[in-house]
């Protein structure tokens, strides 16, 4: 939108992504007033009239525009009232995305965008003029506008609350990497849900490159896609026998239970044996696969992506090696708060003790019960939302134990003498017993290295 001095803004939402949205808009010389339902002071660095407390449906009626949070409901009656008066009701992604003048790489999906948003910022961070990070990881984009010199480029992890939020984005590249049940709680219907995933394609055109899944389902957009002109890269998993192996740009490739991880540079495929790379999981490599597609896309060298790769030990919370204590190796993927992240997860073992619980979201966890089924040797039950999990190891023909916290998880599952891996892997929310899924994390990691002093 065109702003001028005597345009006001309404901020929703004073949390770190409401405070970057007002220092912005503040700094522009704009007028701004913020609300805030929980919250019932600012920050004193903060020069604006603050409004705490309920938000009433005729409260933003008199701004011209008004500037929401992502965690704030979009169908908040408030928002709805205004967007009826014809007031534009966007996200911080809108401001992000008008007055940045450098390419930008876009990725969201369900689950992984972090691991592939962290691995492409840091290949792409060796080519001429770095690459900065933002979006919904580390610094709030706006953030990123106030260096005196932008990056000559930059990656942004775009979640579907803020792509729901931005009438206009045009990144150069932009990756779908899944699409699977989650965020019920927030979204209207799962039809909504990827409706505002798949924004990130909408004002692409001419030059730009997308990246699809391999799926069938995503046959048509691919198509309107190379329509528009733009490029379009299909990723995934495949036998290396598959008729489908030669249209893939990367992925996972087998062959004989070897599996190698692929991406296209310079006319070739490159690989990299999935045996070199430490980082675990099939799905994981995946995320490293589409990384590299991108980096290769804006011209980081084979060695350079090679080395990362293989150097590359994940990202805190997802599915991450703490160590191998009373006779068990313990891993972290606290960061899997929905079914097909635990799912993933336990494709990566042969057999696992699997913690699972706390939040479901109302979440269905029947599509898990084959890989329970196959993959889970005793399971331990945590969180307030027990009775879904128990029925799902119960019709999976698991034992299990209810161990109500991580700790007790921790102490129980170190005294089972099958001296299998135990995977913190909850399928579940966080918020009934921590404030995030990062402190549950380090909640599991706490019990582990209390144990560890026992067993020393």
């Amino acid at each position: 939108m065109n702003m001028h001095k005597h345009t006001k803004h309404a901020i929703i939402g004073m949390g770190k992504t409401g405070i970057s949205i007002a220092h912005f808009l503040l700094h522009q010389g704009q007028m701004c007033k913020a609300f805030d339902e929980k919250l019932k002071s600012i920050p004193s660095t903060l020069s604006l009239p603050f409004v705490p407390g309920k938000l009433n449906a005729d409260s933003l009626l008199d701004f011209d525009a008004v500037w929401v949070s992502p965690g704030i409901c979009w169908s908040h009656p408030a928002l709805q009232a205004a967007r009826d008066a014809g007031i534009p009701v966007q996200g911080d992604l809108a401001l992000f995305a008008e007055h940045c003048h450098t390419p930008i790489i876009a990725i969201t999906g369900t689950n992984g965008k972090t691991t592939t948003t962290q691995t492409a910022q840091v290949l792409m961070e060796t080519l001429p003029g770095g690459c900065d990070m933002g979006g919904n990881i580390g610094m709030p984009m706006l953030d990123l506008l106030k260096e005196h010199v932008m990056p000559s480029r930059v990656v942004l992890e775009l979640s579907s609350f803020q792509l729901e939020r931005c009438n206009f984005i045009h990144p150069r590249w932009a990756v779908l990497l899944n699409i699977q049940p989650d965020h019920a709680d927030m979204h209207a219907n799962e039809d909504d849900y990827r409706a505002a995933k798949l924004r990130i394609f909408e004002h692409q055109s001419q030059g730009d490159t997308a990246m699809l899944p391999m799926h069938i389902e995503w046959n048509n957009l691919h198509h309107d896609l190379m329509q528009r002109g733009v490029g379009v890269h299909r990723f995934g998993h495949v036998r290396e026998d598959n008729p489908h192996a030669e249209g893939l740009a990367a992925g996972i490739m087998e062959h004989h239970n070897h599996a190698k991880l692929f991406w296209h540079q310079d006319g070739h495929r490159q690989c990299i044996d999935c045996e070199d790379i430490p980082v675990r999981g099939l799905h994981q490599h995946i995320n490293l696969a589409v990384a590299a597609q991108a980096a290769a896309d804006f011209g980081v060298s084979y060695h350079v992506i090679r080395e990362a790769l293989t150097s590359f030990r994940g990202l805190p919370h997802r599915l991450r090696l703490l160590g191998h204590i009373a006779n068990h190796e313990w891993f972290d993927d606290s960061k899997a708060t929905n079914p097909a992240a635990a799912e993933a997860a336990l494709n990566a073992f042969k057999q696992v003790i699997w913690i699972c619980g706390g939040l479901r979201k109302d979440l269905d966890l029947s599509t898990l019960k084959n890989t329970v089924k196959e993959h889970v040797s005793h399971a331990l039950v945590i969180g307030s939302d027990q009775d879904a999990y128990i029925e799902l190891l119960q019709q999976s023909g698991v034992s299990y134990d209810v161990a109500g916290t991580v700790k007790k998880a921790v102490i129980m599952a170190s005294k089972n003498k099958s001296m299998l891996p135990v995977l913190l892997s909850p399928a579940a929310a966080s918020q009934d017993q921590f404030a995030n899924y990062a402190e549950r994390g380090k909640a599991f990691a706490t019990a582990i290295a209390e144990l560890s002093e026992v067993h020393s």
